[in-house]
């Protein structure tokens, strides 16, 4: 037994299956934000295209926020048939749909104009929303809590790669090849990642060490589990029900306070992350007057920062708990980070008038930068709350922030009206920095770090059946010896009443 428990603690420190599962993850993250973002920068030179031929593109707003029509929609079944059926083929699947998706782009705006455009792209939200909650569900069943800082933010720090890779060669291969070669080469790596997963990549570790390719170890298997409560020990299994056959606790998670802080500080990510994100390269052409390969080099500044960034913000935040900082209190000063310090920027921004790209351009690496803060705030919370059912919680809150991801562009396409008025783009950043701010003070007040009574429903449920069915015994046996029992006690002692408040 000590043995055993060498080995496992050995294996907590070296590079194991859980480590290529997550690079697997963050390359799957990053090129679907490739396929995501590449529209951003290829609207810019469609619209000049545009004009030159005379047919000024009027639809810049809805085509950005088209993505995120189809990704709204399929979000709760995305989550939903990753837990029942398997988070990996639903991703893989899903990813190289998207990846057909986008060849296609170029040819539906050919031949039917921004309309067609559009359909397409909401096929790639429909087929990309399955992204984050299986991705979140894959990271709760392969990562140890101990490790999720640093597995899980580097895992989605992929958003920021391929937000980078997207702006930087996106702008260098319009510059080359036109704007319609950006989405045959990122729809191209898309296809090429989702067949290479779907071969390699695994749901569990317990299925990862059935496959003869990148099988898993027995040392390292076990580490994970007896972390996760999947073993009570090293070599006793817990029996827990087949997920085919539990319940998902709908009605306690709707009434969950902490679920609806985390719902609102998502909503608030999202307008903040998809306004900076779908507007930048706008601003910098717009107010700063940029090439579009100046626009793109420009564009990525901010989101390097992220990634950079994001490697201490990962590491202080796994310190943190290793030092006994409880989870709630970890998430919510990341998170504030991630908010508050964006929210001052833009303010700043708001308040400069630009004469040169030097300052603008350093405040957005700024907003940008912090803004990794959530990748340990927020984005994890859903497994604190609860690792049962972290995938499904991802894809309800992440289907209302999508909302504010369609209305995001659209609402700033109807108050800068004018991309080169500074005054109309200062709206824009005060309206940012008040959504950050409310929304991380009612996840400050209301979240939670604590894994929620719900995310063991069926324990729970089975638990009280049992006590049920002793108290029947008992009563049975105080009734064949006429002892009675008082009719003002409502609860015998020792019965389980779950709390799922």
């Amino acid at each position: 037994m000590i043995a055993q428990v060498d080995q496992v603690l050995q294996v907590s420190k070296g590079l194991g299956t859980r480590h290529w599962q997550c690079l697997l993850f963050f390359l799957g993250i990053s090129i679907a934000y490739t396929n995501r973002i590449c529209m951003s920068i290829a609207i810019v030179a469609m619209q000049d295209e545009s004009i030159e031929t005379g047919n000024k593109l009027e639809a810049s707003g809805t085509i950005l926020s088209s993505f995120f029509w189809g990704y709204t929609l399929m979000q709760i079944p995305s989550g939903y048939m990753g837990r029942k059926w398997s988070a990996k083929m639903v991703l893989g699947l899903g990813i190289l749909i998207n990846g057909i998706s986008g060849l296609l782009c170029p040819l539906a705006y050919d031949l039917g104009g921004w309309m067609t455009l559009c359909a397409c792209r909401i096929i790639m939200g429909l087929s990309q929303a399955a992204l984050l909650p299986c991705v979140h569900t894959l990271l709760s069943k392969w990562v140890p809590p101990n490790e999720r800082g640093k597995l899980c933010s580097g895992t989605y720090s992929g958003a920021q790669f391929g937000t980078i890779i997207a702006y930087l060669a996106s702008g260098y291969l319009i510059d080359i090849a036109g704007w319609r070669f950006v989405f045959y080469f990122w729809g191209t790596a898309a296809i090429i990642w989702s067949i290479i997963f779907l071969i390699i990549g695994s749901d569990s570790p317990s299925s990862s060490s059935k496959k003869t390719c990148c099988s898993i170890s027995k040392g390292e298997k076990k580490y994970i589990e007896s972390s996760l409560g999947v073993y009570r020990d090293l070599e006793k299994p817990i029996t827990t029900p087949n997920k085919k056959n539990r319940k998902t606790p709908w009605k306690a998670i709707l009434e969950s306070v902490p679920f609806w802080a985390l719902s609102v500080v998502h909503c608030g990510q999202n307008w903040g992350y998809w306004m900076l994100l779908t507007q930048i390269p706008a601003y910098l052409s717009g107010v700063l007057k940029l090439s579009i390969k100046e626009n793109g080099l420009s564009s990525s500044y901010p989101y390097i920062a992220m990634l950079i960034l994001t490697v201490p913000m990962s590491l202080l935040s796994d310190w943190s708990i290793k030092k006994g900082v409880p989870h709630g209190v970890t998430r919510k000063v990341s998170n504030t980070i991630g908010h508050w310090g964006p929210g001052i920027a833009l303010i700043a921004l708001a308040l400069i008038t630009p004469t040169d790209k030097t300052l603008p351009v350093g405040i957005l690496v700024v907003a940008v930068g912090l803004n990794s803060g959530t990748l340990c705030g927020f984005q994890i919370n859903h497994m604190d709350l609860s690792p049962n059912y972290a995938g499904l919680l991802m894809s309800i809150t992440n289907f209302f922030a999508s909302f504010i991801a369609i209305a995001a562009p659209i609402i700033v396409s109807y108050i800068v009206t004018d991309q080169t008025d500074i005054n109309q783009w200062r709206t824009v950043f005060y309206a940012t920095a008040a959504v950050y701010f409310i929304g991380n003070l009612i996840f400050i007040i209301f979240g939670s770090g604590k894994t929620q009574s719900w995310n063991d429903y069926n324990n729970l449920q089975n638990n009280n059946n049992n006590n049920n069915n002793n108290n029947s015994n008992i009563s049975l046996r105080k009734n064949q010896t006429n002892s009675i029992r008082p009719r003002s006690s409502s609860i015998i002692p020792g019965d389980v009443i779950p709390d799922f408040n």
